[in-house]
């Protein structure tokens, strides 16, 4: 409990200001976070829009005005991309200031490369729609509940998970910072599902229901691999520098084709689950599995206990 006093108005004054000099007291040194963002911060609100113009881009025939679809699509679509390059180059410059620097001071102007890494990324956009209807071609293959693609596009988080996944990890690889997670955490937000950028993901990826869902950054995942809600695939234990830092090595698991996790499994480490393998649900998994493994848990045990026996 904060004990409650009486105070002057002179006393009040000083007690503030106080305060506001100790918070006022931030590094102007290499040591500041400023150092590690001279340029600013990302925009929020320009990356949220980067991800609307890019769900319209992917699905035009559903996001874009039924008029539109009929007489003007190419054009709609020609100015929604200049937008969205725009608000990239605009971000992306951003990024890049927020790299390592050389100990020298040295002013970098670093435009062109964001016009660069921009204009790759545009167009990449063809190829994100195909990895991203293979996705949605996956879960209407594996969910009987799943109607036709346009329910599946509106109603399952996984989608927008993994529209955001693969845009972000596609800039992460540009070794940009700040923005693939910015992304990645927009999803997470949403979704529940939280997929690091630097993830590697395959065609023909499903996730049914999602919440709950981990995926590591070094993890590897093939083709046609199926997740159920609560599945984590993390790290078992990080080794460390000289000076105490984590390591930033693969640590993650590398999941092969057609491989199924039901939900709320573990999967720790750097191991290997073969392909064609099956992984039951609530199942604790830290050593490598051959292709067509079958892991289910113990069997139910019918015993009888008095008094807590037995637990």
């Amino acid at each position: 409990m904060i004990e409650l006093r009486n105070q002057t108005s002179e006393e009040i004054v000083k007690e503030l200001s106080s305060t506001v000099k100790k918070l006022s007291d931030i590094h102007t040194d290499d040591r500041s976070l400023m150092s590690l963002c001279p340029e600013g911060l990302p925009s929020l609100q320009n990356v949220k829009e980067i991800m609307s113009l890019l769900w319209k881009l992917m699905f035009p025939e559903l996001f874009f005005e039924r008029t539109a679809i009929v007489s003007r699509i190419e054009y709609r679509i020609g100015i929604t991309t200049e937008r969205l390059f725009e608000l990239l180059q605009e971000e992306i410059v951003i990024g890049l200031s927020c790299r390592p620097k050389r100990k020298e001071k040295v002013v970098i102007d670093n435009y062109p490369e964001a016009h660069d890494l921009s204009m790759k990324i545009i167009s990449f956009l063809p190829e994100l729609k195909r990895l991203l209807y293979t996705d949605i071609n996956a879960i209407l293959r594996k969910d009987p509940a799943a109607g036709n693609e346009v329910e599946i596009i509106l109603c399952y988080p996984s989608v927008k998970a993994m529209l955001h996944h693969r845009f972000a990890h596609l800039i992460f690889s540009m070794n940009i910072p700040y923005l693939p997670r910015i992304i990645s955490e927009l999803a997470h937000s949403h979704t529940g599902i939280d997929i690091h950028p630097g993830a590697t993901i395959g065609e023909y990826f499903a996730i049914d229901h999602g919440t709950g869902v981990v995926i590591g950054e070094t993890c590897i995942i093939g083709n046609n691999v199926t997740l159920y809600q609560g599945v984590t695939l993390g790290a078992k234990s990080f080794r460390y520098d000289g000076n105490g830092t984590p390591l930033n090595i693969p640590r993650h698991p590398i999941i092969e084709d057609n491989v199924t996790i039901y939900s709320n499994a573990t999967i720790l480490g750097r191991i290997t689950i073969g392909h064609d393998t099956v992984i039951g649900g609530n199942v604790w998994v830290t050593e490598s599995l051959p292709a067509y493994s079958r892991v289910i848990q113990g069997g139910i045990r019918n015993d009888i206990f008095s008094y807590g026996a037995g637990i």
